[in-house]
């Protein structure tokens, strides 16, 4: 398998460059803030929207200035909504340091979220990039709508197949698909390329959110499970699926496991057994290279070039990753 930095080929130029447009636009003449972006900057994660964005572009055509301010516009409002996840989740780590609202309190970091949307906004607005600003706004209504949905539906751990598709579709694969989209708009008019490589990032955003969620139960050679997402009560496909195989008062036993037992390590080992004998693994598995398939689909309809065939790659790390 292809590791990130074999994939990140084709644009190593181009994301090195792109470090230098993100820091520049993250700037402020309040120190606080700037203290705080230095803090992120120097962990940042593994840039998975950006390389999108160069990929998608280069895919169709040379890169230009308005691919760098889409990346940067894309990675600025990523950064919002981890920040402000983190305060919604009450979460004091992020990649394995601690969060902005860990070390400064929610308030700060809170502001701190708000700064760096509208740093993207303003970004998009001073280089008249509107067709990206249109794509990302789209976007970011969508991942709010999905997490105030998976909210309003883990109060009564009632969420259906049909649910939990709308839910990442909305939280994880937006924000994949936009990177898609705004990477091809900087290069293009093209509505057809455009709406295709926007439908490859969605697909691809299923699977790799889906590739998630299995970790929660053990799949493949990702090891222990982890049963993170059972203590936190959220509802995934292996679960979904596995309680929709079984009699009606085995699945209020599991579910109430989840409600009222999930902080017991003894019960949640129960309820990924259950998942396990129930098969609720295999379909998920099933389900994610359905998805992955569909975004290869779509990517091979391209024309072959260094940066196509790193897109097809990149979904095929996305299932295959280890963590």
């Amino acid at each position: 398998m292809s590791s990130l930095k074999d994939l990140q080929r084709p644009i190593k130029s181009e994301l090195k460059e792109f470090e230098l447009h993100f820091e520049s636009s993250m700037k402020s003449t309040v120190p606080l803030i700037d203290r705080i972006t230095h803090y992120i900057v120097k962990r940042k994660g593994k840039q998975v929207r950006p390389m999108l964005v160069f990929l998608s572009a280069k895919t169709i055509g040379p890169i230009r200035k308005e691919t760098y301010v889409a990346a940067s516009l894309i990675e600025l409002l990523h950064t919002a909504s981890l920040v402000h996840d983190d305060v919604v989740d009450d979460a004091n780590m992020r990649r394995g340091f601690f969060s902005i609202n860990a070390i400064w309190k929610n308030k700060i970091a809170v502001l701190v979220g708000d700064f760096f949307f509208s740093k993207g906004m303003l970004l998009a607005l001073e280089n008249e990039q509107y067709n990206a600003l249109q794509i990302l706004s789209q976007a970011v209504r969508e991942m709010s709508e999905g997490e105030l949905l998976q909210m309003d539906k883990s109060r009564k751990l009632d969420i259906t197949e049909e649910v939990y598709y709308d839910i990442i579709r909305q939280k994880t694969a937006s924000m994949l698909a936009a990177s898609c989209a705004a990477g091809a708009a900087s290069v293009t008019d093209n509505p057809e390329q455009i709406e295709a490589l926007k439908s490859f990032g969605y697909a691809a955003g299923m699977a790799y959110q889906i590739k998630d969620d299995l970790f929660d139960y053990g799949f493949a050679n990702v090891g222990k499970p982890t049963g993170n997402d059972i203590k936190e009560k959220k509802m995934t496909l292996p679960l979904i699926h596995a309680l929709s195989k079984v009699e009606e008062s085995e699945r209020k036993h599991i579910l109430y496991l989840v409600r009222k037992k999930s902080d017991k390590k003894d019960k949640r080992r129960e309820i990924i057994k259950f998942v396990q004998d129930n098969h609720g693994i295999e379909y998920a598995a099933e389900r994610m290279n359905y998805y992955k398939d569909q975004a290869l689909m779509i990517i091979n309809r391209f024309e072959i070039n260094d940066s196509q065939r790193a897109l097809s790659k990149l979904v095929e790390y996305m299932i295959s990753r280890e963590k």
